[in-house]
């Protein structure tokens, strides 16, 4: 008649071992997060619309073109040609020792601080709620880039705002022509990781206001 209380306790022993266990791993992961000395911060991110001319004017905000007609000269014959380009983006990154020591004797970072940034994920979010990849908003992606942080510097470091296929996909696609909605108000999130020189992973995140159409040429 005791049978009931011990199976209680069995499952309650298994509980908390099971409990302990997934602590532990995500113990581990914001650990190893955490260990840097040094953290990043983006001091500012800046979009470029994508063009023909190929120069870029970079703004705090992104206006995203889906579709560009250019005119290309095949056998002395003008033509118009739709055409797609990226957006291109660029955040100004610089990273902070955790103890930044006093002003009198202030900590210095090591070469061991450096931090490597190796890659960028982007996603899109609406403000409306309405954030299904694909059918409200574009789909994220991923990218890699690599530039190194030393000392108090900052360093540029470039990425792709909104990609080709990106533009060639539902719902960015359907605002060709003046289709769809018109036009799609989203904020990016765009997050950049890296590792400083013993391999303790940092990561840091900005946003951006993008607003997608298909604007006059």
């Amino acid at each position: 008649m005791f049978m009931p209380n011990v199976s209680r306790r069995i499952a309650g022993v298994i509980a908390l071992a099971v409990a302990a266990v997934a602590s532990s791993s995500c113990g581990s992961a914001l650990t190893r997060t955490s260990r840097s000395p040094m953290i990043l911060v983006i001091d500012k991110i800046e979009l470029a619309r994508g063009s023909a001319a190929g120069s870029a004017t970079f703004t705090s905000n992104l206006v995203s073109d889906v579709q560009t007609i250019v005119d290309v000269t095949l056998g002395g014959v003008t033509t118009q040609v739709a055409t797609v380009f990226n957006d291109n983006g660029r955040a100004t990154i610089r990273m902070v020792p955790k103890n930044p020591g006093t002003v009198a004797t202030p900590t210095a970072p090591s070469d061991l601080n450096a931090i490597t940034i190796t890659r960028y994920h982007v996603t899109f979010r609406r403000t409306d709620g309405r954030n299904v990849p694909g059918v409200d908003v574009p789909y994220a992606f991923d990218g890699g880039t690599t530039a190194t942080l030393t000392g108090a510097g900052t360093a540029d470091v470039g990425f792709d705002a909104v990609r080709h296929s990106n533009k060639e996909e539902p719902p960015l696609s359907n605002l060709i022509g003046g289709g769809g909605a018109r036009f799609i108000n989203a904020i990016a999130d765009v997050t950049f990781y890296g590792r400083d020189q013993v391999g303790n992973e940092v990561t840091v995140s900005g946003s951006f206001d993008v607003t997608f159409a298909d604007f006059g040429d």
